[in-house]
């Protein structure tokens, strides 16, 4: 070998290594490897970026926009909804939801249709009783199935039509990966509907009934000489920031008042809710000088098994912080293991405000006065209207209170369990860091990631894609939130079609581009870019949010491996590899060689992203086929199978990371129907291959 095909096979062993392990993202890394290819001379500096520039790259943001489009519009949320059984038992809803996902992933993007379908799969589970992941897992893998029956289905069989084209035989049509691909996906489809989703493991349900956020839920009473008195809710958040704690609440008179007003102020007699880990109970007590009442600490004793129940009875005259003669009696702190809280029984709970948080009384104390009788007749005069103008005026201020307050009991609080997307602006941050109770009004309760529960250092733990957060806020505030930091939600949501007429637009528009495509009309990148602009010009969607739809990671991996694939080609690396597999493995066998494509493209997909492993893999196909002198198009198309197969890992696609939180699963739970399925995949697609694309 010479020093170059060395160089280039080290840098691209190191990429794949980097890609498997998984210390940085696949877009940082895609990148490393290009500047690592520049660096060492084997790209000239001027012809580094030209992969960004390559049609495959340009068709998967448009697609990337029109995916976006067809959500907006609830066109794709109504055909679910219109599709999904009424009846029937679960092996006809999996079937039908699987189908439905596999169809929709064939002409938009297959990340995009299972979180429209994400929330119907719960619903589904939640009807029949199952544990979501047997729901989940089938719904994922029949939308990875799906888009490998169309050009624009994945990003991996763009990349397959590109080197096609790269390679002087044009690029493929819409539908030229139908015949192969379709077969696959029927199998498919059948597997996880009638048999795979009884291979899926029963794990507990990740819903908002099933977090385990702490083994402790106290209320604990605030006294006079307490540190936490006069502190707002935020500051009582820094003071216990390092503790294994959170307060999750705060009563007075009986109200509970949610966290998600971190401005209210605390005061003696007030109870604060908490929840901590055991351990961290009696500090947090400590700093904040809080106490437990003898029902409580027995409670305490008693690992949380009784709840201690004190009534509490204030003596005043109606003002907060005024006491008649003798000390009012404090109400006692209450301990309950977690288990028993409202809060997790996922149900809404009322909240109210009292005035007295939100209101500040401007009345003095009276003054006593030593002027004459006839001063002090028109000060008592004038104290009667001025008392008549503030009776009147206080009469109104409680009018207006009373409607806040019937206000604040219309927006009830309520718990929601969010998934983290692949492209979430999440994705590193913490709650900490993220102000969710400054900029959103909401609270974050407790995090599932891969089946483990727990609110150890949960402010400050970084974010990841398919973590299930537990959130607690207001309908719209949590629907903003969603919104904006790309999070599916796990629950079932109302059909939604803002506009009817911009929903047909984007179905006809959708239809003409991909008819575009099909027919030879215009070539994809065109087509779908022409499709993109229509999509801006007639706000489906809006400009604001254009570049919001296109996935910026996705993006740099497939300009910078292009770039790098090309590399290997150039250089001879790719020739050298595949003579090497010719050689030692396929023995000059073609069908053994063009079984061993397929199965090392399908093992480094599911490890490394798909599109970094078509990338890679299509440089190698090609070199294989012409030593062999048989047909490219069989190899590529093998590759273009195998880079959209990943069943075993929740790494090697975006779907199956998406699932990994809400399904409760861990690295493991993917194994039982995925190896199964992928053995299916090379049983019926290598015969469908040389029967479509002969050798």
């Amino acid at each position: 070998m010479s020093l170059d095909q060395i160089v280039i096979l080290l840098i691209l062993a190191v990429t794949v290594v980097l890609f498997i392990w998984g210390p940085w993202r696949h877009d940082m890394v895609a990148l490393a490897s290009l500047l690592a290819c520049v660096f060492a001379g084997l790209i000239e500096p001027e012809d580094a970026f030209t992969g960004f520039g390559h049609p495959a790259v340009v068709t998967v943001a448009c697609v990337l926009i029109l995916s976006r489009g067809l959500q907006n519009t609830g066109a794709m949320d109504a055909l679910a909804h219109k599709v999904m059984p009424r009846r029937g038992g679960i092996t006809l809803a999996i079937t039908t939801l699987t189908a439905l996902g596999a169809g929709m992933s064939g002409f938009m993007n297959n990340v995009g249709a299972m979180a429209l379908l994400m929330p119907v799969a719960t619903d589904l589970a939640d009807r029949y009783q199952l544990p979501p992941g047997k729901v989940l897992m089938p719904l994922s893998f029949g939308t990875i199935l799906g888009g490998m029956t169309t050009l624009i289905g994945t990003p991996p069989n763009l990349i397959v039509s590109g080197f096609r084209a790269s390679a002087g035989a044009g690029s493929y049509g819409m539908f030229d990966f139908t015949p192969v691909g379709l077969v696959v996906a029927l199998v498919g489809v059948l597997f996880v509907s009638l048999i795979g989703w009884r291979l899926v493991p029963a794990r507990t349900q990740a819903g908002a009934a099933s977090f385990d956020t702490g083994t402790y839920l106290t209320e604990a009473l605030v006294g006079e000489k307490s540190a936490a008195v006069g502190k707002s809710l935020a500051e009582l958040v820094k003071m216990i920031g390092d503790e294994d704690a959170q307060v999750i609440g705060l009563v007075h008179n009986n109200a509970r008042v949610s966290t998600a007003m971190p401005g209210l102020r605390v005061r003696a007699g007030d109870i604060l809710v908490i929840e901590s880990e055991p351990e961290s109970l009696s500090a947090v007590l400590s700093n904040l000088g809080l106490s437990l009442t003898p029902a409580a600490e027995e409670t305490d004793k008693d690992n949380g098994k009784q709840n201690g129940k004190d009534k509490s009875k204030r003596k005043g005259n109606g003002e907060r912080g005024e006491e008649t003669n003798g000390e009012a009696e404090q109400s006692s702190a209450r301990a309950a293991a977690s288990d028993g809280s409202a809060r997790k029984s996922g149900e809404a709970e009322q909240v109210t405000i009292p005035p007295e948080l939100t209101r500040v009384d401007r009345r003095q104390p009276g003054v006593t006065s030593e002027n004459s009788p006839e001063e002090a007749g028109r000060e008592v005069e004038q104290e009667s209207e001025q008392d008549k103008q503030e009776g009147e005026t206080q009469d109104e201020k409680q009018e207006e209170e009373q409607e806040k307050k019937r206000a604040r009991d219309r927006a009830d609080l309520t718990l929601r369990e969010l998934v983290v997307m692949p492209d979430s602006f999440l994705i590193g941050r913490s709650a900490e860091n993220l102000r969710l109770a400054g900029r959103y009004e909401i609270n974050l309760l407790a995090l599932s990631r891969q089946g483990r529960r727990s609110v150890k250092r949960l402010r400050s733990t970084p974010l990841m894609a398919g973590d299930a957060l537990l959130m607690m806020g207001t309908e719209p505030n949590l629907r903003n939130f969603a919104n904006e930091q790309r999070c599916v939600p796990l629950a079932q949501r109302d059909i939604s079609i803002p506009n009817k007429e911009k929903a047909y637009v984007a179905l006809v528009a959708m239809a003409l581009a991909v008819a575009g495509a099909a027919f030879g009309l215009l070539p994809a990148a065109i087509s779908f870019a022409t499709c993109a602009v229509a999509f801006m010009a007639l706000k489906v969607v809006p400009l604001r949010n254009m570049y919001e739809a296109i996935d910026g990671s996705v993006i740099v991996l497939l300009g910078a491996l292009i770039a790098v694939a090309g590399v290997m080609e150039s250089t001879g690396a790719a020739d050298v590899v595949a003579k090497s597999m010719l050689d030692n493995l396929a023995r000059g066998n073609p069908v053994i060689a063009l079984v061993l494509i397929l199965v090392v493209t399908m093992t480094l997909s599911d490890f490394m992203n798909n599109a970094a492993t078509a990338a890679v893999m299509c440089a190698i196909a090609l070199s294989a086929a012409a030593q062999l002198e048989v047909n490219p198009d069989s190899f590529l198309m093998a590759v273009a199978i195998g880079a959209s197969c990943a069943f075993l890992t929740p790494v090697g696609h975006q779907n199956n990371t998406l699932i990994l939180g809400p399904g409760g699963f861990k690295f493991g739970d993917y194994w039982p129907m995925g190896l199964p399925m992928e053995v299916l995949v090379v049983a019926v697609s290598v015969p469908t291959l040389l029967w479509v694309w002969p050798l």
